[in-house]
């Protein structure tokens, strides 16, 4: 079975409009609406891929409902822990066309979400302690507000899990990331501007992504997966193989959720064929389709663009 984990969900309000301008009063031309988060979105990618998931983490007040039954509705199985306090986020994200459609950009403002007490992060240790071994945990995204600002709740997480023979699945970043890596993570995936904040230097050349990758390698990751944007994606897989596709070809529009349909494509060709290969082609594919769409990408189009991949 595999379980994703969003401790910090939201509701996604994107706004289009013709030219953003500041200081006034701006109408949107387009609205839309969706429930996510980076588990969320992962488990609505496998849903799509036909790969069944449950989606774990917090949620509070009316938009936290909303939040639960947005993502049930999609046909995911959910099970999260509800807060007394706070209601989850509202990110708002502006899509400005200007006069040139070609030339849209995004801006955005991320709601910080409530507060997480002990006995919530309690419970969902209680739920994440039914995991079997042989199950599949994707920890993904940013993480609440914490009573102690010091705390980890993903490290404490892991720890609590290390005696099960999990497959575990790391997309987060920074520090949050490192101290994962003594857990052995099947699947971390970084992109360059990560790798950056990383090491401290941005990883321009093939060379230095391989060097990065090799040395995340070295702290405990299984197989790194960097995602390169227009640049396509790179695989250092656990057998030492490096594996760099192309970047689809396509407009892209919308650069919400696509890393994370590249980790439930990437996670469905493994269960699929247990080839890396094969697997990072159909992660690609799912992120190029969420990259070319609104949304998150459709089938038709996933499966269109893995036939072009070579």
């Amino acid at each position: 079975m595999i379980y994703t984990l969003t401790l910090n969900p939201s509701i996604d309000y994107v706004m289009t409009v013709d030219g953003l301008a500041s200081g006034k009063v701006n109408r949107s031309s387009h609205e839309e609406i969706y429930f996510g988060g980076k588990g969320i979105n992962v488990s609505l990618m496998l849903n799509r891929l036909g790969v069944k998931s449950k989606a774990l983490g917090f949620c509070a007040g009316f938009t936290g409902k909303a939040i639960d039954d947005g993502v049930r509705s999609e046909g995911v199985e959910t099970d999260f822990v509800y807060l007394t306090d706070g209601a989850s986020r509202i990110n708002v994200k502006i899509r400005s066309c200007g006069d040139h459609p070609d030339k849209t950009t995004e801006s955005e403002i991320n709601g910080s979400g409530p507060k997480v007490n002990k006995k919530a992060i309690s419970e969902l240790l209680s739920k994440l302690d039914q995991l079997q071994d042989g199950d599949i945990l994707v920890l993904s995204g940013s993480t609440p507000k914490a009573e102690d600002p010091s705390y980890n709740i993903y490290d404490e997480i892991c720890k609590s899990l290390a005696c099960k023979k999990l497959l575990l699945v790391v997309d987060t970043t920074g520090e949050s990331l490192l101290k994962l890596l003594k857990y052995r993570p099947f699947l971390i995936k970084p992109n360059r501007d990560e790798l950056a904040e990383i090491f401290g230097k941005f990883p321009e050349t093939d060379e230095m992504i391989t060097e990065y990758a090799k040395k995340l390698m070295e702290m405990g990751a299984k197989n790194v997966l960097v995602s390169l944007a227009g640049d396509g994606s790179f695989l250092l897989d656990e057998n030492r193989n490096i594996t760099k596709l192309p970047a689809c070809i396509g407009k892209t529009v919308n650069s919400v959720g696509a890393g994370d349909s590249m980790v439930a494509g990437f996670i469905a060709g493994y269960l699929q064929t247990g080839d890396y290969k094969f697997s990072q082609r159909l992660g690609s594919a799912c992120g190029s389709a969420t990259a070319f769409s609104s949304g998150l990408g459709d089938r038709e189009l996933i499966d269109r663009l893995f036939e072009g991949i070579t």
